[in-house]
Protein backbone atom coordinates (compact mmCIF):
# COMPACT_ATOMS: atom_id res chain seq x y z
CA UNK A 1 0.00 0.00 0.00
CA UNK A 2 1.59 3.57 -1.21
CA UNK A 3 2.45 5.58 1.61
CA UNK A 4 0.43 8.83 1.93
CA UNK A 5 1.53 11.91 4.43
CA UNK A 6 -0.36 14.83 5.00
CA UNK A 7 2.13 17.87 5.83
CA UNK A 8 -0.04 20.88 7.13
CA UNK A 9 -0.36 24.04 8.74
CA UNK A 10 2.73 25.59 6.80
CA UNK A 11 2.91 28.25 4.02
CA UNK A 12 3.53 26.43 0.94
CA UNK A 13 5.39 28.58 -1.93
CA UNK A 14 3.55 27.39 -5.27
CA UNK A 15 4.45 28.91 -8.90
CA UNK A 16 1.98 31.41 -8.58
CA UNK A 17 2.49 32.52 -4.89
CA UNK A 18 2.10 31.29 -1.53
CA UNK A 19 -0.84 29.58 0.09
CA UNK A 20 -1.05 30.79 3.96
CA UNK A 21 -1.88 27.76 6.43
CA UNK A 22 -1.42 25.10 3.16
CA UNK A 23 -1.08 21.75 3.16
CA UNK A 24 0.87 19.44 0.80
CA UNK A 25 -0.16 15.36 0.04
CA UNK A 26 2.59 13.13 -0.72
CA UNK A 27 1.61 9.66 -1.84
CA UNK A 28 4.77 7.42 -2.02
CA UNK A 29 7.47 9.65 -4.35
CA UNK A 30 4.88 11.85 -5.38
CA UNK A 31 3.29 14.84 -4.42
CA UNK A 32 -0.34 13.97 -4.96
CA UNK A 33 -2.12 17.26 -3.77
CA UNK A 34 -1.92 20.47 -2.76
CA UNK A 35 -3.80 23.24 -1.15
CA UNK A 36 -4.98 25.38 1.53
CA UNK A 37 -5.34 23.11 4.87
CA UNK A 38 -8.87 22.12 5.80
CA UNK A 39 -10.00 24.62 8.00
CA UNK A 40 -7.96 27.37 6.61
CA UNK A 41 -9.52 30.44 5.81
CA UNK A 42 -8.67 32.48 2.76
CA UNK A 43 -6.13 35.64 3.38
CA UNK A 44 -4.84 38.31 1.98
CA UNK A 45 -1.73 38.66 -0.53
CA UNK A 46 1.13 39.36 1.66
CA UNK A 47 3.61 41.02 -1.24
CA UNK A 48 6.70 41.02 1.29
CA UNK A 49 6.46 37.64 1.12
CA UNK A 50 4.80 37.42 -2.68
CA UNK A 51 1.98 35.62 -0.78
CA UNK A 52 -1.12 34.16 -3.57
CA UNK A 53 -4.30 36.20 -3.63
CA UNK A 54 -7.03 34.35 -1.71
CA UNK A 55 -7.55 33.01 -5.64
CA UNK A 56 -4.93 30.67 -4.80
CA UNK A 57 -5.56 29.92 -1.34
CA UNK A 58 -8.81 27.48 -1.80
CA UNK A 59 -7.66 23.85 -3.66
CA UNK A 60 -8.94 23.16 -7.27
CA UNK A 61 -8.30 20.77 -9.99
CA UNK A 62 -4.98 21.60 -10.86
CA UNK A 63 -4.12 21.20 -6.91
CA UNK A 64 -5.34 17.87 -6.62
CA UNK A 65 -8.19 19.19 -4.79
CA UNK A 66 -6.10 19.19 -1.54
CA UNK A 67 -8.99 19.04 0.77
CA UNK A 68 -10.67 15.65 -0.11
CA UNK A 69 -7.50 13.84 0.14
CA UNK A 70 -7.52 14.24 3.77
CA UNK A 71 -10.73 12.14 3.94
CA UNK A 72 -8.40 8.97 2.65
CA UNK A 73 -6.26 8.75 6.09
CA UNK A 74 -2.92 8.71 5.94
CA UNK A 75 -0.01 10.58 8.66
CA UNK A 76 -0.38 14.43 9.44
CA UNK A 77 2.92 16.50 10.41
CA UNK A 78 1.36 19.89 11.46
CA UNK A 79 4.06 22.48 10.55
CA UNK A 80 2.70 25.23 12.08
CA UNK A 81 4.91 28.76 11.33
CA UNK A 82 6.81 27.22 8.59
CA UNK A 83 7.39 27.64 4.88
CA UNK A 84 7.42 24.45 2.43
CA UNK A 85 9.33 25.18 -1.03
CA UNK A 86 10.79 22.98 -3.29
CA UNK A 87 13.85 21.25 -3.04
CA UNK A 88 16.92 22.96 -4.07
CA UNK A 89 18.14 22.55 -7.74
CA UNK A 90 21.80 23.17 -8.19
CA UNK A 91 23.83 23.27 -11.36
CA UNK A 92 27.32 24.02 -10.18
CA UNK A 93 28.59 21.89 -6.88
CA UNK A 94 32.02 20.14 -6.59
CA UNK A 95 32.10 18.63 -2.99
CA UNK A 96 31.17 19.19 0.14
CA UNK A 97 31.16 17.15 3.44
CA UNK A 98 35.42 16.75 3.74
CA UNK A 99 34.67 15.01 -0.20
CA UNK A 100 35.37 16.24 -3.92
CA UNK A 101 33.63 14.81 -6.78
CA UNK A 102 36.76 15.35 -8.73
CA UNK A 103 38.53 12.54 -6.33
CA UNK A 104 36.28 10.16 -8.78
CA UNK A 105 35.40 7.89 -6.30
CA UNK A 106 31.56 6.49 -5.67
CA UNK A 107 32.01 6.63 -1.59
CA UNK A 108 33.59 10.54 -1.91
CA UNK A 109 30.97 11.45 -4.50
CA UNK A 110 27.91 10.37 -2.47
CA UNK A 111 29.65 11.96 1.10
CA UNK A 112 29.18 15.06 -1.19
CA UNK A 113 25.78 14.39 -2.28
CA UNK A 114 23.84 13.77 1.00
CA UNK A 115 26.00 16.91 2.67
CA UNK A 116 24.27 18.98 0.26
CA UNK A 117 20.85 16.77 0.40
CA UNK A 118 21.08 17.59 4.59
CA UNK A 119 20.83 21.56 3.29
CA UNK A 120 18.19 21.27 1.00
CA UNK A 121 19.54 20.23 -2.54
CA UNK A 122 17.76 17.66 -3.67
CA UNK A 123 19.25 17.44 -7.38
CA UNK A 124 22.52 18.68 -7.95
CA UNK A 125 25.42 18.31 -11.16
CA UNK A 126 28.77 17.35 -10.16
CA UNK A 127 31.02 19.95 -11.42
CA UNK A 128 35.01 18.79 -11.83
CA UNK A 129 37.76 20.72 -11.91
CA UNK A 130 40.76 21.34 -14.22
CA UNK A 131 42.89 18.43 -14.71
CA UNK A 132 44.27 16.17 -16.69
CA UNK A 133 42.00 15.42 -19.82
CA UNK A 134 42.83 10.74 -18.85
CA UNK A 135 42.14 12.23 -15.52
CA UNK A 136 38.52 13.98 -16.13
CA UNK A 137 37.60 10.92 -18.63
CA UNK A 138 38.13 8.53 -15.72
CA UNK A 139 36.20 10.80 -13.27
CA UNK A 140 33.60 11.28 -15.68
CA UNK A 141 32.82 7.26 -16.13
CA UNK A 142 32.80 7.30 -12.42
CA UNK A 143 30.38 9.83 -12.02
CA UNK A 144 28.25 8.74 -15.03
CA UNK A 145 26.81 5.79 -12.80
CA UNK A 146 25.77 7.90 -10.08
CA UNK A 147 23.66 9.66 -12.65
CA UNK A 148 22.43 6.43 -13.92
CA UNK A 149 21.57 5.53 -10.65
CA UNK A 150 19.15 8.75 -9.79
CA UNK A 151 21.97 9.91 -7.24
CA UNK A 152 22.86 13.14 -9.60
CA UNK A 153 21.45 14.75 -12.47
CA UNK A 154 24.50 15.27 -14.42
CA UNK A 155 27.80 16.67 -15.26
CA UNK A 156 29.41 19.75 -15.26
CA UNK A 157 32.90 19.49 -16.71
CA UNK A 158 34.41 23.11 -15.74
CA UNK A 159 37.72 23.36 -17.33
CA UNK A 160 40.41 22.56 -19.09
CA UNK A 161 39.56 24.56 -21.63
CA UNK A 162 39.18 28.29 -19.74
CA UNK A 163 41.58 31.16 -20.09
CA UNK A 164 44.69 31.10 -18.47
CA UNK A 165 43.89 34.88 -17.57
CA UNK A 166 41.17 34.22 -15.61
CA UNK A 167 41.97 30.83 -14.06
CA UNK A 168 41.01 31.53 -10.41
CA UNK A 169 41.18 28.43 -8.47
CA UNK A 170 42.52 26.07 -11.22
CA UNK A 171 45.48 24.71 -12.05
CA UNK A 172 47.07 27.00 -15.03
CA UNK A 173 49.61 24.41 -16.10
CA UNK A 174 46.53 22.28 -17.15
CA UNK A 175 44.57 25.09 -18.45
CA UNK A 176 44.27 24.17 -22.99
CA UNK A 177 42.54 25.64 -25.67
CA UNK A 178 38.79 23.81 -26.51
CA UNK A 179 39.77 21.73 -29.01
CA UNK A 180 36.67 20.39 -30.64
CA UNK A 181 38.46 17.16 -30.22
CA UNK A 182 38.83 17.26 -26.61
CA UNK A 183 35.51 18.30 -26.02
CA UNK A 184 33.89 15.63 -27.86
CA UNK A 185 36.49 13.45 -25.35
CA UNK A 186 34.98 14.70 -21.92
CA UNK A 187 30.93 14.61 -23.41
CA UNK A 188 31.85 10.72 -24.80
CA UNK A 189 33.11 9.81 -21.30
CA UNK A 190 29.94 10.54 -19.78
CA UNK A 191 28.11 8.48 -21.63
CA UNK A 192 24.96 10.70 -22.21
CA UNK A 193 25.01 12.03 -18.70
CA UNK A 194 27.12 15.66 -19.37
CA UNK A 195 25.35 18.36 -18.71
CA UNK A 196 27.04 21.69 -18.86
CA UNK A 197 30.46 22.60 -19.77
CA UNK A 198 32.24 25.40 -19.20
CA UNK A 199 34.84 27.13 -21.49
CA UNK A 200 36.13 30.27 -22.69
CA UNK A 201 34.96 31.07 -26.19
CA UNK A 202 37.26 33.52 -27.24
CA UNK A 203 40.08 30.62 -27.19
CA UNK A 204 41.11 29.06 -30.11
CA UNK A 205 38.38 26.35 -31.00
CA UNK A 206 36.34 28.24 -28.21
CA UNK A 207 33.29 29.17 -30.60
CA UNK A 208 33.46 25.48 -33.20
CA UNK A 209 33.21 23.92 -29.37
CA UNK A 210 29.90 26.24 -28.32
CA UNK A 211 28.17 24.44 -31.47
CA UNK A 212 29.75 21.12 -31.06
CA UNK A 213 28.17 21.30 -27.18
CA UNK A 214 25.04 22.83 -28.01
CA UNK A 215 24.44 20.32 -31.48
CA UNK A 216 25.32 17.82 -28.45
CA UNK A 217 22.54 18.87 -25.83
CA UNK A 218 25.20 19.73 -23.46
CA UNK A 219 24.73 23.09 -21.77
CA UNK A 220 27.72 25.69 -22.97
CA UNK A 221 28.50 27.91 -20.47
CA UNK A 222 30.86 30.86 -20.79
CA UNK A 223 33.11 31.45 -17.57
CA UNK A 224 36.61 31.84 -16.33
CA UNK A 225 36.87 34.03 -19.88
CA UNK A 226 38.40 36.93 -20.76
CA UNK A 227 36.24 37.34 -23.62
CA UNK A 228 35.18 40.94 -24.35
CA UNK A 229 31.40 41.75 -24.99
CA UNK A 230 31.46 41.44 -29.41
CA UNK A 231 33.03 37.61 -29.21
CA UNK A 232 30.52 36.79 -26.13
CA UNK A 233 27.59 37.99 -28.45
CA UNK A 234 29.38 35.70 -31.11
CA UNK A 235 29.63 32.79 -28.38
CA UNK A 236 25.65 33.04 -27.27
CA UNK A 237 24.62 33.23 -31.58
CA UNK A 238 26.90 29.90 -31.43
CA UNK A 239 24.71 28.31 -28.70
CA UNK A 240 26.27 29.16 -24.86
CA UNK A 241 23.55 29.76 -22.68
CA UNK A 242 24.38 30.20 -19.15
CA UNK A 243 26.79 32.42 -17.58
CA UNK A 244 29.25 30.24 -15.24
CA UNK A 245 29.17 32.42 -11.38
CA UNK A 246 28.66 36.10 -13.75
CA UNK A 247 30.87 38.53 -12.88
CA UNK A 248 33.52 36.30 -11.17
CA UNK A 249 36.55 34.94 -13.46
CA UNK A 250 35.48 37.19 -15.87
CA UNK A 251 36.31 40.90 -16.74
CA UNK A 252 34.21 43.54 -14.63
CA UNK A 253 31.63 45.56 -16.38
CA UNK A 254 33.12 48.91 -17.47
CA UNK A 255 31.26 51.87 -19.13
CA UNK A 256 33.79 51.57 -22.16
CA UNK A 257 34.44 47.90 -22.25
CA UNK A 258 31.20 46.14 -20.94
CA UNK A 259 32.74 42.49 -21.44
CA UNK A 260 31.01 39.46 -21.11
CA UNK A 261 28.61 40.50 -18.08
CA UNK A 262 26.53 43.07 -19.92
CA UNK A 263 26.47 40.78 -23.40
CA UNK A 264 25.14 37.94 -20.77
CA UNK A 265 23.13 40.02 -18.73
CA UNK A 266 21.17 41.38 -21.85
CA UNK A 267 20.47 38.44 -23.94
CA UNK A 268 17.38 36.26 -22.89
CA UNK A 269 18.68 33.53 -24.43
CA UNK A 270 21.14 33.23 -21.51
CA UNK A 271 20.84 32.14 -17.94
CA UNK A 272 23.41 33.43 -15.41
CA UNK A 273 24.71 31.55 -12.07
CA UNK A 274 25.00 33.56 -8.99
CA UNK A 275 27.41 32.97 -6.31
CA UNK A 276 25.21 34.34 -2.77
CA UNK A 277 27.39 33.71 0.23
CA UNK A 278 28.49 37.44 1.02
CA UNK A 279 32.03 37.06 -0.19
CA UNK A 280 31.43 36.40 -4.10
CA UNK A 281 29.38 39.48 -4.69
CA UNK A 282 28.78 42.56 -3.19
CA UNK A 283 25.07 42.95 -2.71
CA UNK A 284 24.57 45.45 -5.33
CA UNK A 285 25.78 43.42 -8.08
CA UNK A 286 23.14 40.84 -7.38
CA UNK A 287 20.21 43.71 -7.53
CA UNK A 288 21.73 44.44 -10.95
CA UNK A 289 21.72 41.09 -12.01
CA UNK A 290 17.67 40.09 -10.89
CA UNK A 291 16.77 43.64 -11.95
CA UNK A 292 18.27 43.23 -15.67
CA UNK A 293 17.42 39.37 -15.90
CA UNK A 294 14.73 38.56 -13.02
CA UNK A 295 14.10 35.09 -11.18
CA UNK A 296 13.41 33.30 -14.49
CA UNK A 297 17.11 33.83 -15.92
CA UNK A 298 19.14 33.66 -12.72
CA UNK A 299 19.94 30.39 -10.67
CA UNK A 300 21.50 30.62 -7.31
CA UNK A 301 24.71 28.16 -7.23
CA UNK A 302 27.51 26.91 -4.79
CA UNK A 303 29.78 26.48 -6.53
CA UNK A 304 30.96 24.25 -3.54
CA UNK A 305 33.74 22.59 -2.89
CA UNK A 306 34.93 19.97 -0.06
CA UNK A 307 35.00 22.11 2.92
CA UNK A 308 30.94 23.19 2.38
CA UNK A 309 29.16 21.64 5.63
CA UNK A 310 32.50 21.32 7.64
CA UNK A 311 35.14 23.74 9.50
CA UNK A 312 37.73 25.79 8.69
CA UNK A 313 41.39 24.17 7.67
CA UNK A 314 43.02 22.19 4.64
CA UNK A 315 41.26 20.84 1.81
CA UNK A 316 41.98 19.55 -2.05
CA UNK A 317 40.21 20.46 -4.80
CA UNK A 318 41.59 18.57 -8.13
CA UNK A 319 45.24 19.12 -8.23
CA UNK A 320 45.57 22.24 -5.81
CA UNK A 321 45.14 22.70 -2.33
CA UNK A 322 42.61 24.95 -0.68
CA UNK A 323 42.82 26.56 3.20
CA UNK A 324 39.66 27.94 4.55
CA UNK A 325 39.27 30.43 7.10
CA UNK A 326 36.09 32.11 8.08
CA UNK A 327 34.48 29.89 5.95
CA UNK A 328 36.27 31.45 2.88
CA UNK A 329 38.10 29.23 0.65
CA UNK A 330 41.41 30.43 -1.01
CA UNK A 331 44.16 28.73 -2.98
CA UNK A 332 46.87 27.94 -0.44
CA UNK A 333 49.91 27.86 -2.70
CA UNK A 334 51.69 27.70 -6.13
CA UNK A 335 51.17 30.71 -8.70
CA UNK A 336 47.48 31.39 -7.92
CA UNK A 337 47.79 31.29 -4.52
CA UNK A 338 45.49 33.65 -2.43
CA UNK A 339 42.68 33.11 -5.10
CA UNK A 340 39.10 32.21 -3.99
CA UNK A 341 38.82 28.82 -4.63
CA UNK A 342 34.89 28.22 -4.82
CA UNK A 343 32.83 28.50 -1.77
CA UNK A 344 32.03 26.70 1.60
CA UNK A 345 28.56 27.42 0.82
CA UNK A 346 25.27 25.20 0.95
CA UNK A 347 21.82 26.79 -0.76
CA UNK A 348 19.50 26.87 2.13
CA UNK A 349 22.11 29.53 3.88
CA UNK A 350 21.82 31.51 -0.21
CA UNK A 351 18.21 31.04 0.46
CA UNK A 352 18.04 32.58 3.71
CA UNK A 353 20.63 35.43 2.67
CA UNK A 354 18.22 36.54 -0.07
CA UNK A 355 15.37 37.12 1.66
CA UNK A 356 16.55 38.18 5.22
CA UNK A 357 19.72 40.27 3.84
CA UNK A 358 18.74 40.73 0.23
CA UNK A 359 15.39 41.87 0.42
CA UNK A 360 14.52 39.25 -2.36
CA UNK A 361 10.72 38.01 -2.50
CA UNK A 362 10.02 34.49 -1.55
CA UNK A 363 8.75 33.36 -4.39
CA UNK A 364 11.53 35.06 -6.66
CA UNK A 365 14.43 33.29 -4.88
CA UNK A 366 12.53 30.11 -4.94
CA UNK A 367 12.26 30.69 -8.81
CA UNK A 368 16.57 30.82 -8.77
CA UNK A 369 16.94 28.36 -5.91
CA UNK A 370 14.61 25.73 -7.75
CA UNK A 371 12.44 26.07 -10.92
CA UNK A 372 15.16 28.12 -13.16
CA UNK A 373 17.74 25.83 -12.95
CA UNK A 374 15.18 22.76 -13.29
CA UNK A 375 13.84 23.57 -16.38
CA UNK A 376 17.35 24.97 -17.26
CA UNK A 377 18.35 20.86 -16.98
CA UNK A 378 15.23 20.16 -19.00
CA UNK A 379 13.71 18.15 -16.00
CA UNK A 380 11.03 20.51 -14.75
CA UNK A 381 8.14 18.11 -15.17
CA UNK A 382 9.35 16.43 -12.31
CA UNK A 383 11.56 18.57 -10.03
CA UNK A 384 11.62 22.17 -9.13
CA UNK A 385 8.15 23.29 -8.27
CA UNK A 386 5.37 22.38 -5.41
CA UNK A 387 2.91 20.49 -8.14
CA UNK A 388 0.60 17.76 -8.07
CA UNK A 389 2.59 14.63 -9.99
CA UNK A 390 6.21 16.17 -9.39
CA UNK A 391 8.60 14.53 -7.15
CA UNK A 392 8.22 14.79 -3.78
CA UNK A 393 11.34 17.04 -3.29
CA UNK A 394 10.39 19.43 -0.64
CA UNK A 395 12.40 21.81 1.93
CA UNK A 396 10.69 23.07 5.08
CA UNK A 397 12.02 26.33 6.39
CA UNK A 398 10.95 27.73 9.80
CA UNK A 399 9.88 31.79 10.31
CA UNK A 400 13.28 32.77 9.98
CA UNK A 401 14.00 30.96 7.21
CA UNK A 402 16.28 27.98 8.57
CA UNK A 403 16.19 24.95 7.34
CA UNK A 404 14.49 22.49 9.33
CA UNK A 405 13.43 19.41 7.12
CA UNK A 406 14.65 17.64 3.92
CA UNK A 407 12.19 15.43 1.65
CA UNK A 408 13.81 13.83 -1.50
CA UNK A 409 11.67 11.44 -3.32
CA UNK A 410 9.10 11.15 -0.30
CA UNK A 411 11.86 9.99 1.77
CA UNK A 412 12.76 11.65 4.92
CA UNK A 413 16.65 13.28 4.79
CA UNK A 414 16.33 15.63 7.32
CA UNK A 415 12.97 15.13 9.28
CA UNK A 416 11.49 18.51 10.81
CA UNK A 417 11.30 19.98 14.09
CA UNK A 418 9.94 23.17 14.40
CA UNK A 419 9.04 25.35 17.17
Amino acid sequence: MVQRTHLTGARVVLPEGVVDHGRVTVEGTRIAAVGPAPDATPGQADPAHGHADPAHSHADPVHGQADSAAAHGGRALDLPGGWIVPGFVDLHVHGGGGASFSAGTPEESMTAIRTHRAHGTTTMLASTVTGDLDDLARQAATLSELVEQGELAGIHFEGPFISPHRCGAHQPSLLRAPDPADVRKLVDAARGTARMMTLAPELPGGLESVRLLADSGVLAAVGHTDSTYEATIEAIRAGATVATHLFNAMPSLLHRTPGPVAALLEDERVTVELINDGTHLHPAMLELAFHRAGADRVAFITDAMGAAGMSDGRYPLGPMEVEVKEGVARISGGPTAGSIAGSTLTLDRAFRRAVTIDGLGVVETVRAMSATPARLLGIADRVGSVEVGKDADLVVLDDDFRLRGVMRRGAWVVHPELD
